[in-house]
């Protein structure tokens, strides 16, 4: 705990805590901490690579690459009036943000443990950390999405822009959110469930696939419509689907598919929180 004076305490550290506890003022007095560990993220992963940073830009571009060789040249998947690499590219961009929130959250105890049992700081700070990092990461990948729309657009390409873009970083917040609350939840049970960690991988190639990453939402409902409910029930693909509506003017804006994503990002983060705060009591005895 920290003293302002005789009588006071600024902060008082215990092991009763409220069921969701979101300290805001605590955060924003840890801010600079929270900077660092942003630093830590960006600068650490490819600090001792041979390209660096240049693989923000290739894994997008070659992931991209390779969904339009297979599903739009080989399984001639249609994409409209939009180039199949712009499609992918916009659907690879943006997967990717949640992906690598999800995937760096989800072992936030286990690889910060030594520090969780030496120092007090609110731990929600270092998922938090990962979530703005990944941030600064597909900003630059979004910039390689600019360079090729601007170069498609000049080629005579039937995209546009329409004035729903101006939502964008809403949709991206959305991302940011589910991936956050995601993370945090398969990073509690990690820490008693081992497994788990084996799984995250595998599984999250597998979501990708029911996410409408590579084909619009309208084929799978056309094509499919049997099973057409596994991806509408998914937040992710309205997320992806309306992120394409914005970028390139294509796909469908559903107000339906909106509240239901918000409401479930709200309850996964939610969820998150109470389970990662509950963790956070007894993790260090069994990690």
């Amino acid at each position: 705990m920290s003293k302002i004076d005789d009588d006071a305490w600024l902060y008082t550290i215990s092991s009763k805590r409220k069921l969701i506890d979101f300290n805001f003022k605590e955060i924003w007095h840890y801010r600079d901490l929270l900077m660092l560990f942003v630093k830590r993220d960006v600068v650490t992963v490819y600090k001792q690579t041979v390209l660096g940073p240049l693989w923000y830009l290739i894994q997008p571009l070659f992931t991209a690459l390779t969904f339009t060789l297979i599903f739009n040249k080989v399984a001639n998947i249609e994409t409209g009036t939009v180039p199949p690499f712009l499609f992918n590219l916009a659907g690879v961009s943006i997967w990717n943000y949640f992906n690598t929130c999800l995937s760096s959250t989800s072992d936030t105890f286990k690889t910060n443990a030594a520090i969780f049992g030496k120092v007090y700081f609110p731990r929600i700070i270092v998922p938090l950390s990962i979530v703005i990092s990944n941030l600064m990461k597909f900003s630059i990948q979004l910039l390689i999405f600019i360079a090729f729309y601007i170069y498609y657009y000049m080629n005579g390409a039937a995209i546009h822009i329409n004035n729903s873009i101006l939502f964008f970083p809403v949709i991206v917040m959305l991302m940011g959110l589910l991936g956050l609350g995601s993370g945090m939840i398969i990073s509690s049970l990690v820490t008693k469930y081992r497994d788990l960690k084996f799984l995250v991988g595998f599984g999250v190639q597998l979501l990708m696939y029911v996410s409408a990453v590579m084909y619009p939402l309208a084929l799978m409902r056309e094509k499919l419509p049997k099973i057409a409910w596994i991806v509408e029930y998914n937040p992710l693909a309205y997320i992806i689907e309306t992120a394409r509506y914005m970028l390139l003017g294509t796909g469908t804006l559903s107000l339906f598919g909106i509240i239901y994503t918000i409401s479930v990002t709200l309850l996964v983060l939610v969820f998150g929180i109470i389970i990662f705060n509950r963790t956070e009591k007894t993790f260090i005895d069994t990690v």
